[in-house]
């Protein structure tokens, strides 16, 4: 990996010999090797890309991580900016609660650590936001330090290599995959192993369509040669997918600006800015303008259904009901608080919103011809 500071020394002393060795040599043949965050490898940099990274594949992250480090090239940077602008540029990457930790994670750093990302795994584990394994992996891959990681990529390359069945999440299952991690965790390349096993798991070990035969570890894998390679990882056990509706105004002025609410610090979209929503049903005209002017101090007319959305969540379905409809007066009480601001997408300020918020904005915008 360029500017790993691991040393590049042929991997003898490893955990297990069979691993160790036949990963690096992969890597080195393989291993993905000028991803951004390899460039000029620094803690900071490490810690951004492991967050960007959580539950969220590299393709999708990389433009995500250039604007991002280009807008906050250090810690100071970020932590000295508004929360707003952080959500701005994490807005369309989804979990959200990861862009609120690393904001607040850079003004602990900087200043409880004079600006400077601590080097000691225990006090790593000690930001908001970062667990045992991203702790881990911040430090192996910036600093060469030996610690072993558990994400998902390397949970599945470990249970499938050794037929641990269970699921994961599961206390005792997650002990054992823990010791294996530690097993297999070698003395020499640090980075490059941990760099290496991730992407094993990201593009031979994957969830489907597993590309078995180009395996380095094929030939000692108990899931391979016992026909198990789709059983294992177990997976989560099922449960129901529930469904929540909820109707979102789209209220324009006759300036053509949207009435954009914040909504609460925690929770879904925490900190965000979204469109008012009310348990009105769409199409009842009078429910709508009724808690327009009670909640909001807007008169409007001439409510419209616009075509539903759906967004998927990790645990449940959001179905979204657009209603747009024009403020024909509006009092001070709207603005009360700054939870609401009128919005332009050519003339306002950048604000951070989740990526069906955006979507909706462009469906107005057209509807009102304000993208010509």
């Amino acid at each position: 990996m360029k500017g790993a500071p691991a040393p590049e020394i042929a991997a003898s002393a490893t955990g297990d010999e069979g691993i160790g060795t036949a990963l690096l040599a992969w890597f080195d043949r393989h291993g993905r090797k000028d991803l951004p965050w390899q460039r000029d490898v620094t803690p900071y940099r490490a810690w951004v890309s492991e967050i960007m990274l959580q539950q969220t594949q590299v393709t999708t992250v990389i433009p995500y991580y250039q604007r991002f480090m280009t807008r906050f090239p250090e810690v100071r940077t970020l932590a000295e900016a508004p929360l707003d602008d952080v959500l701005h540029h994490w807005s369309g990457l989804g979990y959200y609660a990861r862009a609120r930790n690393l904001h607040r994670t850079a003004v602990a750093i900087q200043h409880d650590h004079g600006g400077h990302f601590p080097l000691e795994i225990e006090t790593v584990q000690e930001l908001p936001g970062i667990g045992r394994s991203t702790a881990a992996a911040i430090l192996a891959l910036s600093t060469g330090q030996r610690h072993a990681i558990l994400d998902g990529n390397v949970k599945r390359v470990l249970a499938r290599y050794h037929a641990v069945t269970g699921w994961s999440g599961q206390a005792a299952v997650e002990k054992k995959l823990w010791a294996l991690a530690e097993h297999h965790t070698p003395r020499t390349r640090i980075a490059h192993y941990t760099q290496a096993i991730m992407d094993l798991g990201a593009t031979v070990c994957t969830r489907a369509r597993t590309a078995c035969s180009h395996c380095p570890l094929a030939s000692g894998c108990h899931a391979w040669s016992e026909n198990r390679v789709h059983e294992l990882p177990t997976p989560r056990p099922r449960t129901a997918r529930r469904s929540r509706d909820t109707t979102m105004l789209i209220l324009t002025n006759d300036r053509r600006e949207v009435l954009l609410e914040q909504r609460p610090p925690s929770g879904i979209w925490g900190g965000l800015w979204s469109l008012p929503e009310t348990t009105a049903a769409p199409d009842d005209e009078t429910a709508l303008v009724d808690w327009c002017r009670e909640r909001l101090g807007c008169r409007v007319e001439a409510p419209r259904q616009l075509a539903p959305i759906e967004h998927v969540f990790t645990h449940f379905t959001l179905h979204i009901r657009p209603v747009g409809a024009r403020v024909v007066a509006a009092t001070g009480a709207v603005m009360e608080g700054g939870r609401y601001v009128w919005y332009n997408g050519r003339r306002s300020r950048a604000r951070g919103m989740a990526a069906p918020v955006m979507r909706l904005l462009a469906q107005a915008a057209i509807a009102t011809g304000e993208d010509e």
